[in-house]
């Protein structure tokens, strides 16, 4: 037993004067790198989802072998008129198919599966591996798409593995916020690879648990390059779990006299499923409005995800069968999507339901950036017509991200200890504040990546380089339409919503080459006519001008005509109006035989 000093000052004084005494510093096992001896390069690129949120879809490629990781869609922003979904160029994929081995799905959320039937119409893709609740949602969109031929899709689960000659690839379960969210592993002759797909870590999840070994496992083993959600590494803190926001709508369940809505995101499936259970728990009969509610719920009904009765389901129109206290609706419409089944409600749009005093509308979700207004819009109009809306607050926490915030982040980084970092799912601000956060932790400065879309990194023997990069632009689907040249057309609908048109008519005799009447300027949404008299007719003298010296040139065309009157017309509007419509020539001509 070690006698200790009355005197506690002077214990103090005694250790401090001790010089063999010095403060213990934490090393983590330093990890052994293990290299091929190879004079390939690996070769890691994304087509989609960097500097962005959305269509991401990333590849592996190691000689002769390409691996592809998830194939996203990216949702149109307000100003892309008329588009209907936003694809990667798979034009590189399409010149190499004969190199694709395989891709592997990390979990079935659109913007990392919505991208494989418009992929699938262009590449030859040999096998897809997906989580259970991933293929079950992308085998039933390749049916509604007539693909169903097109692929082999292969469920896998936690502890499998599959193997190319050169590539190996496996799977760690992850938190996120649907079912079947894993981690991929990709062991390559130069080094090991992990991307973590959309992750948090939840310490009671509703589903899964992550798995902490594993990855602690696979960092011990060398992880040469991480590439990690970054959707919210601006975000301090931990995310909150799943299961408190759960037991935050069962006591608005409580409390609400009424009927119940219930607005959130259909890929939510994790929320969907407790939401619906907690209906049953306090004997209120589920009424579904909305296509991609009703898709998931018949997919997780199919699995054995959702254990409910078909007699506990409700059609939409025998909701007046029932007492306000025994009917809950879940909607789409949480962004204030104007055709979405709450905005048609709210506006009295609706075939079935309308809005009745004594309701409450739950909003458990948070807006998109950019859907704000549109939100504070259709609360105020459910406001308006009685009913209480209910959203997500400090105080009454309703709603949870599903993406992983810094303290996370520091975690994994933690767990993996990765020689090199190329950040990915996030806008340009986010992919440097997560280097920046793994820089913190253990890695290495200057071994952080912020790329774009078509930046290639090389990874050869324990280096990494920047190589030469490949094209990988946004390519906009407009109808059917997956050429391209929908872009085209996007920018005429832009510069139309903002400058308008103007029509030119001329009237010519191509067999004389003369002009026969003075051209017509007509104009729609970029000036008015009536009050632009001066401007018109000074149009119509540089239109008249322009036209005279194409058709006394020695090879006078349609072409040269249509050219000439943009190029003379247009320089002399900007003058004038500070517009630049776009201007259509229409040549009329009188060709006598």
């Amino acid at each position: 037993m070690v006698d200790i000093p009355a005197n506690g000052d002077a214990l103090e004084k005694e250790v401090l004067n001790n010089e063999d005494i010095k403060p213990f510093i934490f090393k983590q096992k330093e990890v052994k790198r293990r290299y091929s001896e190879t004079q390939i390069s690996t070769k890691v690129f994304a087509l989609g989802g960097l500097e962005e949120i959305g269509k991401n879809t990333y590849c592996i490629e190691y000689g002769d072998e390409i691996i592809i990781i998830d194939a996203g869609v990216k949702f149109p922003d307000a100003d892309m008129l008329g588009v209907n979904a936003v694809i990667p160029d798979y034009s590189y994929l399409l010149e190499n198919q004969h190199k694709i081995k395989a891709m592997f799905i990390t979990h079935g959320h659109e913007d990392h599966i919505g991208g494989i039937h418009y992929l699938l119409k262009q590449v030859k893709i040999p096998v897809i591996f997906a989580p259970p609740l991933a293929a079950a949602l992308i085998k039933d969109r390749l049916k509604e798409n007539k693909l169903t031929g097109a692929t082999i899709v292969n469920d896998y689960l936690a502890d499998d593995v599959w193997k190319s000659a050169n590539l190996r690839v496996s799977f760690a379960a992850l938190n996120h916020s649907i079912p079947d969210a894993f981690g991929i592993l990709i062991e390559t002759p130069n080094g090991n690879i992990f991307s973590t797909g959309d992750y948090k870590f939840d310490w009671s999840p509703l589903g899964h648990y992550s798995e902490l070994s594993k990855l602690a496992a696979m960092g011990d083993n060398g992880i040469e390059l991480l590439m990690a959600d970054s959707t919210n590494a601006e975000v301090e803190g931990y995310t909150p779990g799943e299961r408190g926001i759960i037991e935050n709508i069962d006591k608005l369940f409580i409390k609400a006299k009424g009927r119940i809505f219930i607005t959130t995101f259909a890929s939510n499936v994790h929320r969907i499923q407790y939401i619906i259970e907690t209906a049953q728990k306090y004997n209120r009969k589920i009424v579904i409005l909305g296509r991609s509610i009703e898709r998931i719920i018949k997919i997780i009904r199919q699995m054995g995800h959702l254990k409910i009765s078909e007699k506990e389901f409700v059609k939409p129109n025998d909701i007046n069968k029932y007492k306000a206290n025994q009917i809950m609706v879940i909607s789409t419409g949480s962004q204030g999507e104007p055709m979405a089944a709450l905005s048609r409600i709210a506006n009295n749009k609706h075939q079935q339901i309308s809005i009745i005093s004594g309701d409450t509308i739950i909003f458990s979700s948070s807006p998109i950036p950019g859907n704000r207004a549109d939100v504070e819009r259709l609360i105020n109009r459910l406001t308006r017509v009685g009913a209480k809306v209910i959203e997500s607050s400090i105080s009454n926490k309703i709603h949870t991200s599903g993406h992983a915030s810094q303290e996370e982040q520091k975690l994994l980084f933690t767990l993996l200890r990765p020689n090199y970092f190329m950040p990915m799912h996030g806008e340009f601000r986010m992919l440097k504040k997560h280097v920046e956060t793994a820089e913190s932790v253990n890695l290495e400065k200057g071994h952080g990546f912020v790329m774009a879309n078509g930046d290639t990194l090389e990874l050869l023997n324990g280096h990494a380089q920047i190589g030469k990069r490949i094209d990988a632009d946004a390519v906009y689907v407009d109808g059917k339409d997956m050429t391209g040249q929908a872009s085209n057309v996007i920018r005429e609908r832009d510069i139309l919503s903002r400058d308008g048109l103007i029509a030119v008519v001329v009237s010519i005799d191509s067999q004389t080459n003369k002009l026969l009447s003075q051209p017509r300027i007509i104009s729609r949404g970029s000036f008015y006519v009536k009050d632009s008299g001066n401007i018109i007719g000074e149009s119509i003298n540089i239109v008249t001008t322009a036209v005279l010296e194409v058709l006394n040139s020695s090879k006078p065309t349609f072409g040269a005509i249509k050219g000439a009157i943009k190029s003379s017309l247009s320089p002399y509007i900007f003058r004038t109006k500070r517009r630049n419509p776009l201007i259509i020539p229409v040549i009329l001509n009188k060709n006598k035989h």
